[in-house]
């Protein structure tokens, strides 16, 4: 049975409480997330009460050692309507959606939140991972979310998870229902790190304003 955790809560990826153990030659962090509806009545049907579109974007950053992005990437021409340019390094995102080692890629872009499940994934082969990568830390950014005044607390079902490769779910970490996330536009999720042999995921739940994650990475570099 997966594991429900709280901020700050630390479990070994490993085994769970009833010691089964879990196949991490590949493991999947699910991001999920649905937009709140829009009041109904009289005056929501003049002015329109369909569901904005909201852009929540994964993110990895491969750690070494001492806690930080060795390889940023190098520049390529704009895509996507994006404005970030880098490719080739140690994040994982929309312009760089897999990692030149082949063992961990983001799988696609959603850029409207909608569907049920994961609405974006990261897939990670942790035992293939080179030991320079120490850490991997994750995060979520609405994409524009200031231009479009959009923040997390318009967000629902907001979730990341992780999965093993048969499928079985490890943790779940929730971020809906709570009102520190207001005005915040994106969050360091989770983490998972090497221990004694092993891995272990970490929730963290560290909100930030800026909508930009480059602005989150400037601590890891």
């Amino acid at each position: 049975m997966a594991i429900n955790l709280v901020k700050g809560q630390t479990i070994d990826l490993r085994k769970n409480d009833g010691g089964t153990d879990y196949d991490l030659s590949e493991v999947t962090i699910g991001l999920g997330w649905d937009v709140r509806k829009k009041e109904t009545g009289f005056f929501a049907s003049l002015f329109g009460n369909e569901e904005d579109e909201y852009d929540l974007d994964a993110i990895a950053f491969l750690l070494d050692a001492n806690g930080k992005a060795v390889n940023t990437g190098r520049k390529k021409p704009q895509s996507n309507g994006r404005s970030i340019s880098y490719y080739g390094g140690d994040i994982i995102f929309f312009n760089s959606m897999q990692h030149p080692s082949g063992h961990i890629w983001l799988t696609g872009d959603n850029r409207t939140g909608a569907g049920e499940g994961d609405d974006e994934q990261i897939i990670v082969k942790l035992n293939d991972l080179g030991h320079q990568y120490q850490k991997i830390v994750f995060v979520v950014a609405i994409y524009m979310g200031q231009a479009h005044k959009q923040h997390f607390g318009m967000v629902e079902n907001a979730f990341i998870r992780a999965v093993d490769k048969r499928g079985r779910e490890i943790a779940r970490f929730s971020l809906s229902g709570n009102s520190t996330y207001n005005g915040m536009r994106s969050m360091i999720f989770a983490e998972v790190y090497r221990h004694d042999g092993s891995w272990k995921f970490r929730a963290i739940g560290e909100p930030h304003t800026t909508d930009n994650f480059v602005d989150l990475l400037k601590q890891y570099t």
